[in-house]
């Protein structure tokens, strides 16, 4: 790490600079690297381990210790041939991010981000969160031994409020929709002096989701997909992603990199409609400090991407401008259909935004957008134990029976 780059104006700030927006236009900042120091490390090999900290020369927390609590990150790609196949799709892959220790891939995020808050000397970590991010914390906090504090919408989904109050962690569920709390999180943040681990805020958990693709690539061999399709709310796993394969670039490590698709439902499309506009334009490269992200009412059940405001926004339609991907948004009833036709090819299941990506895939195939021997990755984000009731609605119910074995004829014939 050398410093910080805004994403919006291109200012830069030294490696010691203290806050986490920039100076010059308030827009979000992204860490910069040495990368001729990294390509040296790297070419000296990675370092042995089963977690996301064996990126280390490509992470911009001091180096550990003592290994981590948990093993964040080393989760399967898994090839998906039967579900592919529903779409005459011969390469469909499937990163399964569920098998991270609070099932999401926003622990990624929360390994790098309370690192640095270790490394700062921070005792106390903040964050606003729809769920996923607020458990994620909680859960590594408890594993660190740090405290934590959540700021959540009062309907966020049970299963993550039960994650998040399991691991011990105060949770503040807001009268109001997920900016409301990411706006008291960042002023308590302040009040208090607790380090925000917010995401679209603090640009460490961006660092911590690109690690995603490093797996890929490890996974696939050396080899790049042709299209990466991501789930999208507030736009921090999708430019995390583009990182992540911008950075194997810079160090030699792959000649191209992928198109990064964007999933979105049709309730929270913020990011899709802003890179529809530009292109609609003719704008291939806009003035990014010029670029104002369209805000939305956000309906959708997928909370995990139900987000008003995308507090990452800008660097998430910079990295699918750029990446030449889609931008993609679907009706709730096609990801909650999603739900199952994953789950029964796959062996995968997935919560409605990790649903979103394979809705997404549909509806290019719709459009004749996809090459049919292309090779496809879907981050699947987090598990569907997060969110039962919708996983249930569009999964049918248990055929209730006597107990005997005519009764189980009766229903089998």
């Amino acid at each position: 790490m050398n410093g910080y780059r805004c994403i919006a104006c291109a200012d830069t700030q030294t490696a010691d600079f203290a806050d986490f927006l920039c100076p010059a236009c308030g827009g979000n900042l992204e860490i910069t690297y040495n990368y001729a120091e990294i390509t040296k490390n790297v070419a000296q090999g990675l370092d042995d381990g089963n977690d996301i900290f064996r990126f280390a020369p490509f992470l911009p927390v001091a180096k550990l210790d003592t290994p981590f609590p948990l093993r964040v990150g080393a989760t399967p790609l898994y090839a998906a041939p039967r579900l592919g196949e529903s779409l005459g799709l011969r390469n469909l892959y499937l990163k399964d991010d569920t098998l991270n220790p609070s099932a999401s891939i926003k622990d990624r995020a929360s390994a790098v981000a309370l690192q640095r808050a270790i490394d700062v000397g921070a005792k106390t970590v903040a964050v606003a969160s729809t769920g996923n991010a607020g458990s994620s914390t909680a859960c590594l906090a408890a594993g660190l031994g740090m405290r934590a504090v959540i700021f959540v919408p009062e309907s966020a989904p049970q299963a993550k409020l039960a994650q998040s109050l399991a691991y011990g962690a105060t949770v503040l569920a807001v009268r109001g929709n997920y900016d409301d709390a990411f706006d008291l999180c960042l002023a308590a943040s302040v009040e208090f002096g607790w380090f925000n681990r917010s995401t679209g805020y603090n640009p460490f958990t961006r660092e911590g989701k690109k690690t995603c693709a490093y797996e890929i690539w490890e996974a696939l061999n050396g080899w790049v997909p042709d299209r990466v399709v991501v789930p999208a709310g507030d736009g921090n796993i999708l430019s995390g992603m583009w990182k992540g394969w911008c950075d194997l670039q810079a160090v030699g490590l792959i000649d191209h990199v992928p198109k990064i698709d964007c999933a979105q439902s049709a309730a929270s499309a913020a990011i899709s409609h802003t890179v529809r506009r530009i292109r609609d334009n003719g704008d291939t490269e806009p003035d990014w400090s010029s670029v104002r992200v369209d805000e939305v009412t956000a309906t959708t059940l997928a909370d995990s991407i139900s987000v008003n405001r995308p507090r990452d926004g800008l660097a998430a339609v910079k990295a699918i401008v750029q990446s030449g991907g889609e931008a993609i948004a679907v009706a709730d009833e096609e990801i909650l259909a999603a739900i199952p036709e994953i789950a029964r090819s796959s062996g995968i299941f997935a919560e409605p935004a990790a649903a979103a990506p394979w809705a997404a895939v549909q509806q290019m195939v719709r459009d004749e957008k996809i090459n049919a021997n292309e090779l496809i990755v879907c981050l699947v984000s987090g598990s569907g134990l997060k969110d039962v009731g919708n996983a249930q609605a569009c999964s049918g119910t248990p055929l209730i029976i006597d107990p005997s074995i005519e009764a189980v004829r009766e229903k089998l014939t």
